[in-house]
């Protein structure tokens, strides 16, 4: 599983530990946990650092800069592929997902499903916390995404995933273009042309309780302007 980090000091010790307790029922075979820390100047790193000390099953990758939430999970995954990862998964680091979560999206992977993605906008999915208008501008650029790209998934920018192996070898990581969040509907578009098999898991998505949120008018703006560009994308042709 990764989490990458930015600034997250107060939530990352409470994150990992509660997603080690459910992945140790959920995955008899063994699991890691790589934080992927974007040179945090709060210290997330080093928190982080003692984690991976104390538990076999944590690592941590540690990067210079905050270069964004792609490059962050690119250079997670191509660690996870290297030590023989036979599924990878993708959990905020901020307490927004559920780690209790984690177990539904491995059964769906168990149950046949290429990718499963923790969706808030299917039948029993919910958003709390939020807003009228952060809600209307969650759901309108999923709607905005789905319209474009021509897709049934509901909740393209959903970050809460599990791939197989598999699906993150056809989908080309490297030709991969978005920096924020567009890179979750990157991801999920990819898989998709590639034929494989997406299953939306309705979770509760919580507002974070502690830290600063790192979605600015940039990512926004980058992901009006790059979805349409990821229109006709097939493996083999970047």
């Amino acid at each position: 599983m990764i989490v990458p980090t930015y600034d997250e000091a107060e939530n990352v010790e409470r994150i990992v530990a509660a997603a080690r307790a459910v992945l140790e029922d959920a995955c008899p075979g063994g699991f890691r946990i790589l934080v992927v820390d974007d040179g945090s100047p709060d210290g997330t790193g080093e928190l982080a650092d003692a984690l991976a000390a104390k538990h076999d099953d944590v690592q941590v990758l540690h990067r210079d800069k905050p270069f964004g939430l792609g490059p962050a999970y690119l250079a997670g995954f191509a660690h996870a592929l290297a030590g023989d990862a036979s599924h990878v998964m993708e959990m905020d680091a901020d307490g927004s997902h559920d780690p209790k979560d984690l177990a539904r999206l491995l059964e769906e992977i168990n149950d046949g499903a290429d990718l499963a993605l923790g969706s808030r906008y299917v039948s029993g999915g919910q958003v709390t916390d939020w807003g009228v208008l952060r809600r209307a501008i969650s759901r309108g650029g999923s709607v905005y995404a789905r319209l474009i790209l021509g897709v049934k998934v509901r909740d393209l920018t959903g970050g809460f995933k599990c791939f197989r192996r598999e699906v993150l070898e056809a989908i080309d990581l490297p030709t991969v273009r978005s920096k924020g969040y567009a890179f979750q509907v990157e991801l999920t578009y990819r898989t998709l042309r590639a034929g494989f098999t997406v299953k939306e898991v309705p979770i509760t998505f919580r507002d974070r309780e502690l830290g600063r949120s790192k979605m600015s008018p940039k990512i926004a703006v980058e992901a009006v302007w790059l979805v349409p560009r990821l229109r006709g994308w097939r493996p083999g042709v970047n």
